[in-house]
């Protein structure tokens, strides 16, 4: 038998999570063997394996139709079982013990504190943070089993039986933003199951490059390009495994693209020896399909089905339908689990490659998706393999639907309201919360944005408000009580004023050596405003490895003066906030 031929060391069983591909990166990683399968996978197939993890999820194990796991695995000789947030509650559930609602969610950063010492949490000794999205919890363990670690909110944030190899922690260990959650999951391969070595992550390229011959066969691929890094690691990939001639690049100016992209992206597939590329502008046909759009989801839809309308016109005007052409992507695996593209997943938002249009396509077998697997940090080293200069590779992502996911809209105005802890603004955004889509309002708060203390302040009330999924603070512009709601869809001057906003922000965050620091930094236009200005700026810097979880990141001082002396100066410009949501709750675009 082949080493490829070898059953994994460890199997995942998906029952749903947000972070489940995230976990098998992180134990290969760690240089151990492991797979993916769904959460109901007999016992009897799961044979040889060291370890299981069951995974999160965004349902709750009380309810009928949830995700179950073959109670025989928690039994199966010679494996170890670690169940993560609902995998904690799905093995608590099935061996006697009580899982509740929990009275508020927990949902970002929280500080474990070890109550027993245990070979899973060696070498985290007190206090440590872990990274948490859930509102259910286990009230009470099974019998046998202990609690070894708590949080604020959850008695029982770690268990462990105290016999048998059974193990649950409701954070989330293989998130960036767990201090010590490499420590856990080699604690858990190597102290516990008794793993070896036997992954290598590094020269996956190869690999690739021969899957890429192997899908394509003697057809050539066809790519709609971006000119961000997903797209143009993948258009390399191909154009590496195929050659020049057999790879053909078309970049949509969908009219919705930042200041100067279009020029920028022409200047990157030259430097990548791109023979067969060509700009089609599109922007009016865009721009129509959203008139008078307001909702994020039905914005996202009409972006994909124009998106696959421009495809099948160019398509149509050569030979590229006929079987000697087939579809190449640059999807990459956030894109389709935060689209529920595993069997359990809870759709958070629906992104422009998957779509009706383009799900035909898959199902026909006309597509090439060489990162479908793939994290963003991991397309980088690949792309760093491929020998793709750095000023490509360090871009910040840049949504697929651009500007307009970021122009927020409003049908009608309404005022701002007055509560306890700040103001609820009439405006909804996306977030993320238990694994599951959340399309809340957003609480406005006073504040320095410069405090320290603001980012711990906002998780609180984001977890105590079920109104809310995001918290913002005004950095400069027009008082809380003089805003309220305006009237606003995607047209060519709100899309002109972000696009002005983005070019500020983008030039001041390089000036001030800000953006090396950050992973993404959208800037949001929202329909909230005083007198004639109608709209206000949301600034979101954030710090992420993947994408998966995010970390609000507080801006200097003189950086923000400067921003916020900018951005007022641009007409129809209220006020300026900073979002100090983490993701979860927040997703890192707003819509």
């Amino acid at each position: 038998m082949t080493e490829e031929q070898k059953a994994p060391q460890i199997t995942v069983l998906d029952a749903g999570g947000q972070y489940c591909h995230l976990i098998a990166r992180k134990i290969r990683e760690l240089g151990v063997s492991a797979e993916v399968r769904p959460s109901d996978t007999p016992a009897a197939e799961l044979a040889g394996r060291k370890g299981i993890v069951i995974s999160g999820g965004p349902a709750s194990v009380y309810e009928a139709g949830s995700p179950r796991i073959d109670p025989r695995i928690l039994h199966l000789p010679g494996a170890a079982v670690l169940g993560i947030c609902y995998g904690l509650q799905i093995m608590a559930h099935e061996l006697g013990g009580e899982v509740i609602r929990g009275e508020k969610g927990e949902y970002g950063m929280a500080v474990l504190r070890t109550v027993r010492s245990h070979p899973l949490l060696s070498g985290l000794n007190g206090e440590t943070r872990v990274w948490m999205s859930h509102r259910d919890r286990v009230e009470a363990p099974p019998p046998d089993f202990i609690s070894i670690a708590v949080t604020k909110e959850c008695p029982v944030a770690a268990m462990a039986h105290t016999s048998l190899p059974l193990f649950g922690l409701q954070f989330h260990p293989e998130v960036v933003h767990t201090e010590h959650g490499k420590e856990i999951y080699s604690n858990f391969l190597f102290r516990i199951c008794g793993c070896e070595r036997d992954w290598d992550p590094r020269g996956r390229v190869p690999q690739i490059e021969a899957d890429i011959r192997r899908i394509a066969g003697d057809r050539n691929v066809f790519f709609f390009v971006s000119g961000g890094v997903d797209s143009t690691v993948a258009f390399t990939l191909c154009l590496r495994a195929l050659g020049p001639e057999r790879v053909y690049g078309v970049y949509v100016d969908t009219g919705l693209m930042r200041e100067g992209e279009t020029e920028f992206v022409e200047n990157v597939f030259a430097k990548l020896g791109a023979t067969q590329f060509h700009v089609e502008d599109a922007g009016a046909r865009f721009l129509g399909a959203l008139e008078g759009v307001t909702e994020p989801e039905e914005k996202r839809k009409r972006i994909g089905e124009e998106f696959v309308a421009v495809q099948e016109r160019i398509l149509g005007s050569g030979d590229f339908l006929s079987g000697r052409w087939i579809l190449g992507q640059g999807t990459i695996y956030p894109d389709t689990i935060e689209s529920g593209g595993t069997a359990k997943a809870d759709v958070i938002k629906t992104h422009h490659n998957r779509v009706a249009g383009i799900q035909m396509l898959i199902d026909a077998g006309r597509i090439v998706e060489p990162l479908s697997s793939f994290y963003k940090d991991e397309v980088r080293q690949a792309g760093d393999e491929l020998g793709i200069p750095r000023e490509f590779l360090d871009r910040h992502p840049f949504p697929g639907p651009g500007l307009a996911i970021r122009c927020l809209c409003s049908e009608s105005e309404a005022p701002v309201d007055r509560v306890k802890d700040g103001w609820i603004l009439p405006i909804r955004s996306v977030g993320v919360q238990g694994d599951s889509r959340s399309y809340r309002q957003v609480l406005l708060i006073d504040g320095a944005p410069g405090d320290p203390g603001l980012h711990e302040r906002a998780t609180t009330l984001v977890n105590r408000e079920v109104r809310v999924n995001r918290v913002i603070v005004r950095a400069s512009g027009a008082a809380p009580e003089t805003l309220r709601r305006t009237r606003g869809t995607v047209t060519k001057d709100r899309l002109a004023r972000l696009r002005a906003a983005d070019a500020v922000v983008r030039q001041l965050a390089a000036e001030h050596d800000f953006d090396h620091g950050i992973w993404q930094f959208p800037v949001i236009l929202i329909p909230i405003g005083a007198a004639d200005r109608p709209d206000s700026i949301v600034l979101r810097p954030v710090h992420s490895v993947d994408g998966m979880t995010a970390e609000s990141v507080s801006i200097p001082a003189p950086l923000m003066t400067a921003f916020c002396q900018r951005l007022l100066a641009l007409p129809g410009i209220a006020a300026v906030f900073h979002d100090l949501t983490h993701k979860p709750p927040g997703t890192i675009e707003w819509e």
